[in-house]
């Protein structure tokens, strides 16, 4: 963080973080017994779904049988490099990968919906919304997921 700008580098120390209580964590079911779900912060979406917006937390919902070909990108920071992206969805939307486990058992199976965040948003803006999406994955039974930040 030495090496970044002042300015941002303050932004980032003086953030106001959302505050969670204590959690014992619990421990899951075996890798091959889950259901998993991908949840990415790159800014992805359906071409038909609302472009994402500067500091509004909120999220979009990818069904699994969405052609990938479907999703664009639009994530607003300017320091997002996006070369990766165009090249591979995989990079940060890891839904081959996923699939692949799934086919060979390494995971029981990929749950029906997905999720994206707009990374570039303040953590406090986020936080409302999480337990909607903490809601959803329960209803669509997955009990685990991939969090491909970006």
């Amino acid at each position: 963080m030495t090496d970044m700008p002042s300015a941002t580098y303050d932004r980032i120390i003086n953030q106001k973080l959302p505050e969670f209580g204590e959690t014992k964590c619990v421990a899951g079911p075996p890798i091959s017994d889950r259901r998993i779900a991908i949840v990415t912060t790159a800014g992805l979406h359906r071409r038909q779904d609302k472009p994402f917006a500067l500091g509004v937390g909120e999220y979009r919902v990818i069904p699994d049988d969405t052609d990938m070909n479907d999703l664009i990108m639009s994530h607003i920071s300017n320091n997002f490099d996006r070369t990766g992206f165009q090249q591979d969805l995989n990079v940060v939307f890891p839904i081959d990968r996923l699939r692949e486990l799934a086919a060979d058992g390494t995971i029981s199976s990929v749950a029906r919906y997905h999720y994206a965040f707009m990374g570039a948003t303040p953590p406090t803006d986020q936080a409302p919304v999480a337990k909607d999406l903490a809601q959803r994955l329960k209803e669509d039974d997955v009990d685990g997921v991939i969090l491909a930040g970006v």
